[in-house]
């Protein structure tokens, strides 16, 4: 602002920034350096060679960018780094008409399974310029139900569910991860759980195992029904039999491995031999380990324990954990891939679909050949 309110033109406000004279008192005309601020978008185009427009469309990420040589990307990016540009977030706001942000809903927050896939999703939302909101609803039908509004209040531009039961069609692009509900406009980023119940099975199989017991997930988990689905599809194929006294389910919504150490104990409390067990979840799989070793078994010696997941500390257990891999991650990248192509490109994948990752064992310390001399569980 200049004398008498009047404005100085951008290019003339930039100079002022650095320089400036005295015109009265001592020191007058005296030359003052004030230390630069950030510069505007015309002066990093300047700096660079290249039109403002050009610059714009690569800090605003926009698709047109697409056709921008890298190279030229990755200068236009160290550039604004070092001399502290940054793009207006409302003009880019109005200019798309997007907010650039999305909602995020989980079960729990602190449990690995969602951390995990949060942090591959929060890795390409960054990445590209996108802030998220995360909401948890701890299985609680209400809060499931009025999330998604609270969202939309809020201007999100799309929603990715994990590990939640959907059923609504919204006015924004949706993506769920491990949703198993076929609905319109909502894309499920989900793990071929037929090959997940094969590998494990058959490595315990191939071990000599015939006397398996399982822990399944809670009733609420998105994928409960269809894992325990293809568990038994692959016990049928191997010629393996399934007692129903070594099922176990977990009961409760605490993401603590005593919900698989109660779900073990009840096992044992049966009084049915079994030789190895095959857990819901990584979680559940460190707990029902301890309820093995206070019952004076050994693992694997006596009892092998097979988890799902692989969660980050799965490998670092003691025995470490032999374990089906979803690569969650990665799924939840895809995810952050998705939708934001999804708001990007309204038209496209607008029916929703699926998108199936596939599974992988990791065989650690916790599963071991079937010995002759082993007493089963009493």
């Amino acid at each position: 602002m200049g004398q008498y309110g009047a404005c100085y033109p951008e290019s003339v406000c930039a100079r002022l920034r650095c320089v400036a004279t005295r015109k009265k008192g001592k020191g007058a005309g005296r030359t003052v350096r004030i230390a630069p601020g950030p510069v505007t978008l015309k002066e990093l185009a300047e700096r660079l060679g290249l039109s403002p427009a050009t610059v714009s469309l690569v800090m605003n990420r926009s698709p047109v960018a697409d056709s921008i040589p890298q190279e030229t990307k990755d200068r236009v990016f160290a550039a604004a780094k070092k001399f502290k540009y940054r793009p207006s977030f409302f003009a880019r706001s109005l200019r798309a008409q997007r907010s650039f942000t999305v909602g995020v809903i989980v079960p729990e927050v602190s449990d690995g399974y969602s951390a995990s896939v949060m942090s591959g999703l929060e890795d390409h939302l960054l990445q590209e310029g996108y802030f998220y909101f995360v909401v948890s609803h701890r299985h609680r039908a209400d809060l499931i139900d009025e999330y998604p509004r609270l969202f939309l209040e809020r201007s999100v531009d799309g929603l990715i569910a994990v590990d939640t039961p959907w059923t609504l069609m919204l006015s924004v692009p949706v993506v769920t991860v491990s949703g198993h509900n076929q609905v319109k406009g909502v894309t499920n980023i989900v793990l071929d759980h037929v090959r997940a119940a094969e590998v494990a099975l058959k490595h315990l199989w191939q071990l000599g195992h015939r006397e398996i017991a399982f822990i399944k997930g809670q009733e609420f988990s998105s994928d409960t029904e269809v894992r325990w689905a293809n568990i038994e599809k692959a016990a049928r194929q191997l010629g393996l039999p399934i007692s129903s006294a070594l099922i176990s389910q977990l009961k409760g919504d605490s993401p603590s491995p005593e919900l698989g150490y109660e779900a073990t104990r009840k096992l044992l409390a049966s009084h049915r031999p079994f030789t190895a067990l095959f857990a819901f979840n990584d979680i559940s799989a460190m707990g029902a380990i301890r309820a093995l070793r206070e019952a004076k078994l050994r693992v694997p010696d006596d009892v092998s324990v097979v988890g799902f997941d692989d969660i980050q500390s799965a490998a670092y257990q003691n025995p470490a954990l032999t374990t089906v891999r979803q690569p969650l991650r990665e799924m939840g990248r895809i995810a952050g891939e998705t939708l934001l192509r999804r708001i990007r490109h309204p038209g496209a994948d607008a029916g929703g679909g699926e998108i199936m990752v596939e599974p992988r064992l990791m065989v650690r310390e916790t599963t071991c050949r079937v010995s002759n001399s082993v007493h089963p569980p009493k």
